[in-house]
């Protein structure tokens, strides 16, 4: 049964991204204008037409799990072991008690993307397949051949369901789970699924969240040839500049951020601490692409929300870096808000995070409106004229109301807004 009188509040943030591995580090990058944006060090790209992206230096999974724990690392892909240590550092930041939460109402909802092989796993079946002709591949060897040099449980590690899964497995979170593939979308649409779950009194507490890893030779070379991505190797800081007259292209990144997200009477029973809570959410479908869906999402999340663009300290805008993409997500901010709502893009700092994108820049949010203050827009010189925004650059500034309004959308169409208050 649905209970009208629910509230939603975010109580705990994990964030294992290229800005820094925990709500400190992260908030302290964004407040120095710090890029994590950079020629990528994990494989060679010198063949590649973009050579950079944001990368996390120095990650080893097995510091955020048990000991008992670290053998299942090994049935995890990148982007999966950046999820369980995004809910590990959750959990702490929420200062969560495990032991005293209802296992049975404890759920776990995810937004996942594809997941690239590991190369090596492949190459041996490579081999096999192509060893009739060089630069083709026979199906027959590959089925006779190569399939059996490929571990039995190989493509476990790649499920986009696996996320959910394995953090529901280590946390015992009994309760609703699920599984979003919805592009950059999918974060953001796990978040307002496990809202309604919430609000119709079916779980008390989530842990909901997003992965991926785009920084992958197989990823890079297909986003390369399908893709609008920049192409400023010169200058790979200052590369991704969301609506901006010189943006030339998506930066790719990788990350996970996962989010405390209960039911406020849960949250105050058990003494946490609320960041923001979580008052409109909605979705719709671009169809034209021309920025209307978009409008038509903010403002069913603003009147689920009780609240007018003047309600709006700012807008948590997608912001590709895309001249096609910024400019029909302009149309549609600027519908609803005009340019007097000021505009945060935060992939400047650290690129495309695919389907993490939405939850991590939600964590920006989130944040600004914890510790009062907005972060700029970075590297945004100047506002292209198909961007009708007033897109927030300059310094920080004080944050000056109660609520954020925060988009996403996928390249074919699907859009969603949510709207977060500061604690009163």
């Amino acid at each position: 049964m649905a209970s009208a009188s629910r509230r939603i509040v975010i109580t705990g943030l994990g964030l294992v991204t290229p800005l820094g591995n925990t709500a400190d580090h992260f908030w302290q990058g964004l407040l120095a204008g710090k890029s994590a944006i950079a020629p990528i060090r994990a494989f060679d790209a010198s063949g590649l037409s973009t050579r950079f992206a944001a990368e996390i230096p120095d990650f080893d999974a097995k510091s955020y799990v048990d000991k008992s724990q670290r053998k299942s690392l090994r049935m995890m892909a990148r982007p999966i072991q950046l999820a369980v240590a995004a809910a590990a550092v959750a959990l702490q930041h929420g200062q969560v008690d495990k032991s005293k939460l209802d296992p049975t109402r404890f759920g776990v909802e995810f937004g996942a993307g594809l997941i690239a092989s590991e190369l090596p796993e492949l190459i041996d079946a490579a081999r096999v397949s192509t060893n009739c002709q060089p630069g083709r591949a026979s199906l027959a060897l590959w089925g006779e051949k190569g399939i059996p040099t490929i571990q039995p449980l190989w493509m476990l590690k790649y499920l986009p369901n696996m996320p959910a899964c394995h953090i529901s497995i280590l946390h015992n979170a009994q309760g609703p789970n699920n599984s979003i593939t919805g592009s950059d979308a999918a974060s953001l649409l796990a978040i307002a699924e496990a809202n309604r779950i919430l609000r119709r009194d079916a779980a008390d507490f989530f842990l909901v969240g997003g992965c991926e890893s785009k920084i992958n030779p197989l990823s890079m070379v297909r986003q390369c040839l399908f893709d609008q991505l920049s192409q400023r190797n010169d200058d790979p800081q200052k590369a991704c500049r969301p609506f901006d007259s010189e943006r030339d292209g998506i930066v790719l990144g990788e990350g996970s951020t996962v989010m405390v997200i209960e039911d406020q009477v849960h949250a105050e029973r058990r003494g946490a601490t609320i960041l923001a809570e979580l008052v409109g959410a909605a979705a719709a479908f671009d169809r034209q692409l021309d920025g209307s869906g978009l409008a038509r999402a903010c403002r069913a999340a603003m009147n689920q929300a009780g609240i007018g663009p003047d309600d709006l300290d700012h807008v948590n805008a997608h912001g590709l870096g895309t001249h096609k993409d910024d400019a029909w997500e302009a149309r549609g901010l600027a519908e609803v808000v005009g340019d007097r709502v000021p505009v945060f893009a935060a992939k400047g700092y650290f690129g495309n995070l695919g389907a993490a994108a939405g939850v991590t820049e939600l964590a920006a949010s989130v944040l600004a409106l914890h510790h009062g203050v907005l972060p700029i827009s970075l590297y945004h010189e100047k506002t292209a004229p198909d961007c009708p925004i007033r897109v927030h650059t300059g310094e920080p500034r004080p944050v000056r109301k109660p609520y954020a309004l925060k988009v996403g959308f996928t390249q074919m169409g699907q859009c969603v807004a949510l709207v977060i208050r500061r604690p009163a």
